[in-house]
């Protein structure tokens, strides 16, 4: 009989420490450690994994020049929003994090992704939902056609890595979708399911198959109350690619937004609509970000961003009233409240206009969240539409970032901007002057208007 061992975990971060400690020394945090028993046998098993065919890894110095590069060869799935987070595809032998609020739809996008792979042998495991439940939301996802009759697919609900690995040994999957690591537990830890050392040992386990097998795997998690993914701060470490899955419930869109990736670019963006039959993803999310309407209305600007690779253009709502209190509101969704209130100081500063006795609020709408500083111009002109109560002209958008003092600042890809811009109608693009000049060679069907400075906006608009 193993001796019972027992450490402490910060619960924010899953800092180790043999005794209890008030103030956690990586995170910063007071009265976050909890006790957990731990009980570790390695020589039955190493993690939970085992491979089956009992080889040894062989460790050894090699020279950098000695290793030979060897082109992966991704699993390209049926989903192209997916395949663009990921950078091309599913690489063999990593391992995919996917967070996100409860009821976003990741067991769906991810039953769907399965039911897609008909080429390649699956395995579904959960640990939250019986088989008829997920028949039951297959059933849902049968009006899509291609994959709900896939023979390929197998389903697995089982929390213990030790019967989970079991079966994976015997069914050899070419694709692990785990669902979710929250729920699982390893029998080498005494710890309660989800607690710090489960999910950190249940998900090393999954780690070392997916790189001794060449086996990808999809590991859905939960998020805490704050946004955080749950479980120790090491789990994004020990993944090579993570993925937040972002959206309202009360629209129809969902971002998948990737956090972390080894194998491609960390600014990928997939926009899906959630239907009743699953998540279609969205290859021109422009038309459906900007709200058609018949007649000009005050307080609407339209901006051209950029979101990984992809140009997008969306619609900016601003709203300048009154304030009745005492103390003015500021109100923002989906843009940073910090920088709202940096352009409305630029605006009082600049150009004179009394904000300070205003209700300010500002809606991306669609329910998107935007960290593209090439935002603010359209904002800016948003919120001086409304304070002034004019329309803007009619089919103009704007791309520009703004400075303190009133500069308007150049921003990056202005060609793509302009381009996406031109491809929905619009007929006037209005940038910083400072991007004309790696402009003068190329002719759009689009008015490009190039300004340096507020004041100089504001005159033309109005």
């Amino acid at each position: 009989m193993s001796k019972t061992k027992t450490a402490f975990f910060c619960s924010q971060c899953g800092y180790e420490s043999a005794k209890w400690l008030g103030k956690c020394p990586s995170c910063e945090q007071w009265n976050t450690f909890i006790e957990e028993v731990i009980q570790r046998d390695r020589k039955e098993s190493d993690s939970g994994w085992k491979n089956s065919t009992g080889r040894q890894h062989e460790s050894r110095v090699i020279s950098l020049q000695d290793v030979n590069l060897s082109e992966d060869n991704r699993m390209i799935t049926a989903d192209a929003e997916l395949n663009r987070v990921l950078g091309g595809g599913i690489v063999p032998g990593s391992i995919v994090l996917v967070a996100g609020e409860p009821g976003i739809g990741k067991s769906t996008l991810f039953l769907q992704l399965g039911l897609q792979m008909e080429n390649h042998l699956t395995l579904y495991i959960s640990g939250e939902e019986s088989v008829q439940q997920i028949k039951m939301r297959a059933e849902r996802l049968k009006s899509t056609g291609s994959g709900f009759n896939n023979s390929n697919f197998y389903l697995l609900t089982e929390t213990s890595t030790q019967e989970i690995f079991k079966e994976i040994k015997k069914l050899k999957p070419e694709l692990v979708i785990v669902d979710s690591i929250q729920t699982l537990e390893s029998p080498y830890v005494e710890s309660s399911t989800g607690s710090v050392s489960q999910v950190k040992e249940c998900a090393a386990a999954f780690q070392r198959y997916a790189k001794e097998t060449g086996t990808p795997v999809f590991l859905i998690g939960h998020i805490t109350k704050d946004g955080a993914i749950a479980g120790p701060k090491i789990l994004e470490h020990m993944v090579d690619t993570v993925l937040q899955f972002e959206g309202d419930r009360h629209y129809a869109y969902r971002m998948l937004r990737t956090l972390k990736n080894r194998f491609g670019s960390t600014d990928e963006l997939g926009i899906y609509e959630m239907t009743g039959t699953g998540m279609k993803g969205i290859q021109n999310p422009s038309d459906v970000l900007i709200t058609q309407k018949e007649d000009a209305l005050s307080g609407i600007a339209i901006a051209a961003t950029i979101e990984g690779i992809r140009p997008l253009l969306i619609e900016t709502q601003a709203l300048v009233t009154q304030s009745v209190y005492g103390t003015p509101q500021r109100t923002s969704s989906g843009f940073d409240l910090r920088r709202l209130q940096l352009l409305l100081a630029v605006l009082e500063k600049r150009g004179g206009f009394h904000f300070g006795l205003k209700d300010v609020f500002l809606n991306i709408a669609g329910g998107l969240k935007v960290e593209d500083p090439s935002t603010d111009l359209a904002v800016l002109c948003a919120l001086l539409s409304s304070y002034e109560d004019k329309t803007m002209p009619h089919q103009i958008c704007f791309a520009g970032e703004v400075g303190l003092s009133g500069e308007i600042r150049a921003v990056n890809r202005i060609e793509q901007r302009i381009a996406e811009a031109e491809k929905l109608g619009f007929e006037k693009i209005l940038i910083s002057k400072y991007n004309q000049r790696g402009l003068k060679n190329i002719k759009f069907n689009i008015e490009v208007i190039s300004m340096g400075r507020v004041e100089e906006v504001y005159s033309y608009l109005f």
